[in-house]
């Protein structure tokens, strides 16, 4: 295995959230839901720093009183805004850093496991053909265009849905990359991205107040399968 450098993990969070309210820091099985990916984070050798850059005093001493590896960044008034995409927070970011390599995730995937970040880390560094990678998710279902005609699949033609090619969809948890690909690119996917396979369940993402529950439901089944 070819040594791997040390990685920053950009980990942006606003203190608003329009669609669940307080969703950074509304309890989930017992701890503030941006504590599960911190956690997660933070047990990764390979992680020998985590950004938070925030707008949020309450998240800032949180992050800071409870993981070592966190190094905050008080937003500036001009990333303020629930308008302001994920790139112009990465470019300030990586500045602030004297590591090359990220890893930007999100504090709304708590169920992501240290273990899979270790994997898509040893993924991207045993390789020499892509400049960033992302995780997806494979999907096995049948998808229309609007117009009616398959999109993975023969409408004519009616095979079992496991044996169908999957589509993969991008699923926010795991971005890696390098200063000089962001900077080159300006895009987190780089410009030969490697996409890396995750399982649905970890991979749960919260956007809508149903996801919350969902997720914390999917916490608390793998906490009390650790504690049995």
């Amino acid at each position: 295995m070819k040594a791997i450098p040390k990685i920053t993990a950009l980990v942006p969070m606003k203190g608003h959230s329009e669609r669940v309210p307080n969703k950074n820091i509304r309890q989930m099985a017992g701890k503030p839901t941006f504590h599960w990916i911190m956690e997660s984070l933070s047990n990764s050798d390979y992680v020998s720093e985590i950004i938070v850059n925030t707008d949020s005093n309450e998240i800032a001493e949180s992050a800071e009183a409870n993981f070592p590896k966190v190094k905050v960044l008080q937003r500036p008034s001009f990333l303020l805004g629930d308008m302001v995409s994920i790139q112009p927070l990465i470019e300030y970011d990586i500045e602030h850093s004297n590591n090359n390599f990220f890893l930007q995730t999100h504090s709304t995937n708590p169920l992501v496991k240290t273990e899979t970040i270790n994997r898509a880390i040893e993924k991207f560094f045993n390789q020499a053909n892509h400049d960033a990678l992302f995780s997806v998710t494979p999907v096995k279902t049948r998808f229309y265009w609007k117009d009616g005609s398959g999109v993975n699949h023969d409408p004519k033609v009616l095979i079992r849905t496991q044996d169908l090619d999957p589509i993969f969809e991008e699923n926010s948890c795991i971005y890696i990359f390098s200063k000089e690909t962001n900077r080159r690119v300006k895009n987190r996917l780089g410009e030969r991205p490697l996409m890396f396979e995750m399982e649905d369940l970890e991979a749960t993402d919260i956007d809508y107040p149903e996801d919350f529950l969902w997720a914390e439901y999917l916490m608390k089944q793998r906490l009390a399968q650790e504690n049995s």
